[in-house]
């Protein structure tokens, strides 16, 4: 049986234009390839970034600086965790999104190329992440930046990323981050394994399965056995104690896989009197957003941008 009749009809050629690749380690290289290939159509961004090269644990750590008014100071920054299953994606061809932010709401934002699973499995992705909100926020005032109002987001596995950031800032003592901003983050490495917790019938049959998800977890974990105290920086949904987290913006969609983890997640923070919004977008897949004209797309961008102007005072 399929959703298909579910989706909101204006996300219907998202599902045609994604093909259904069958992610494998040998199957990997090509599918980087290709998908590097289908953002290098996507068009110029708003604002070209500013290469800022970092040291990170694993050696110089690229950082994609967005800023629409370099020598403005006191302002408000976002740093913008790219997605990708853990496995695919960059920072360098995926602009789009931080670059919007940055031209919509006035702020720089920085986009930072984390190391890539399964070549680089937890906590690498995590420590590169860590990495430059430590750099952001020590570097504020040659930035131009508030230190007080700096945010973290970012789209499916960055997302998650940027919720195993922030709860290693708030584990290891800073920085302090004034909000986080996911949208649809991938958050439990259980969801499509025979210990999901959710069991939802009609999410995930499209764009991000439950053998995408599989496989992009499993290379990130590699022998990690998440039995630890870290166990809620590689997949924020075992974190045991939610308080102390900056307020949260949450939006996902109705048919995505990670809509139940991204409910619960929510209901948690909220339980553990972290302020939380959240949103659940009827008939949206995931990344349901890419087709921007969309009416749901639009009121998502709306949503999301209003958010980040009020919880970052800007």
């Amino acid at each position: 049986m399929t959703t298909r009749h579910l989706v909101d009809p204006d996300f219907l050629p998202l599902i045609d234009l994604l093909p259904d690749n069958a992610f494998t380690r040998e199957a990997l290289p090509a599918i980087r390839a290709e998908s590097e290939g289908r953002f290098a159509f996507v068009g110029a961004p708003p604002i070209a970034p500013e290469i800022k090269v970092i040291e990170g644990e694993g050696g110089p750590l690229e950082v994609y600086w967005y800023d629409p008014a370099p020598g403005e100071t006191g302002r408000a920054a976002l740093l913008h965790i790219h997605g990708g299953g853990m496995v695919i994606g960059s920072a360098r061809s995926m602009q789009q999104a931080p670059s919007g932010m940055a031209a919509a709401l006035g702020i720089p934002v920085a986009s930072v190329e984390y190391r890539l699973a399964p070549d680089h499995p937890f906590p690498a992705p995590q420590n590169d992440c860590y990495a430059a909100l430590q750099w952001l926020a020590g570097n504020a005032e040659a930035l131009g930046v508030d230190a007080a109002r700096i945010g973290i987001t970012g789209e499916s596995a960055g997302g998650g990323l940027a919720a195993a950031t922030a709860l290693m800032a708030r584990d290891c003592g800073g920085p302090a981050l004034a909000a986080q901003f996911l949208t649809y983050p991938m958050l439990d490495h259980r969801t499509g394994s025979a210990d999901c917790p959710y069991g939802n019938p009609i999410t995930g049959e499209f764009v991000w399965t439950r053998l995408h998800n599989q496989f992009g977890w499993e290379c990130l974990q590699g022998d990690y056995a998440a039995d630890d105290a870290r166990k809620g920086w590689f997949s924020p949904a075992l974190a045991e104690d939610l308080s102390g987290l900056p307020q949260t913006w949450i939006g996902t969609g109705s048919l995505d896989l990670f809509l139940d983890e991204d409910l619960d997640y929510a209901l948690r923070l909220v339980k553990a009197g972290v302020p939380v919004e959240l949103h659940s977008y009827p008939g949206a897949i995931h990344a349901f957003n890419a087709i921007a004209e969309a009416i749901t797309a639009k009121a998502f961008t709306r949503d999301l941008l209003g958010a980040m102007a009020r919880m970052l005072r800007i």
